[in-house]
C-alpha cells in the first residue's frame, strides 16, 4: 500500500473506498451509513477508515500518476456531493486514480436488481397465465 492507491475495506453489505495520501491518512467519503446527508469528502488517519477492517489496494492496468491521484482526491476535500448511484466513495476514489467516473458496487447492484425484476415479471406473468387457464375450465 502506497500513496496514490485506491484502498477499501469490507463493510456489512458494502465496500468503502478511499486514496492512501501516503502519510498515515487517507482521503474518502464520509458519513454515517444511515445518515449520508451529512457525507463529505475528507482525511481521516488510516485506522479511522479500516475501522479493524483488512485494507486491500484496487489494481489497475492504467492510471493517473501518484502526484495527479493526490491533486484529485485533495482538491475535492469537504466536497458534499455524495449520491449512493452517482457519486459515492467507490465513483470518488476510482475517478482519482484512473479519471473513469463509476462504481462496480453500483453496477453489481443494479444488475441483481435487474434480474431480480425480470424474475418477479416471469413469475407474475406466469401465475397470471396459471389463473386465467383455471378460469377457462
Amino acid at each position: 500500500m502506497g500513496k496514490g492507491d485506491h484502498i477499501k475495506v469490507n463493510r456489512i453489505g458494502y465496500t468503502h473506498h478511499g486514496i492512501d495520501t501516503g502519510d498515515g491518512n487517507v482521503i474518502h467519503y464520509t458519513g454515517e451509513v444511515a445518515r449520508k446527508s451529512n457525507a463529505l469528502v475528507q482525511k481521516d488517519r488510516i485506522e479511522t477508515f479500516a475501522d479493524g477492517s483488512k485494507i486491500k489496494v484496487i489494481e489497475y492496468d492504467k492510471c493517473l500518476p501518484v502526484s495527479e491521484v493526490i491533486r484529485r482526491a485533495t482538491n475535492r476535500l469537504y466536497e458534499k456531493s455524495y449520491s449512493l448511484i452517482f457519486n459515492n466513495c467507490e465513483h470518488f476514489a476510482r475517478w482519482c486514480k484512473t479519471g473513469e467516473h463509476k462504481s462496480e458496487q453500483v453496477k453489481d447492484s443494479t444488475s441483481t436488481l435487474t434480474q431480480y425484476l425480470r424474475q418477479l415479471g416471469c413469475l407474475l406473468l406466469f401465475m397470471n397465465t396459471a389463473y386465467i387457464s383455471e378460469i377457462r375450465l
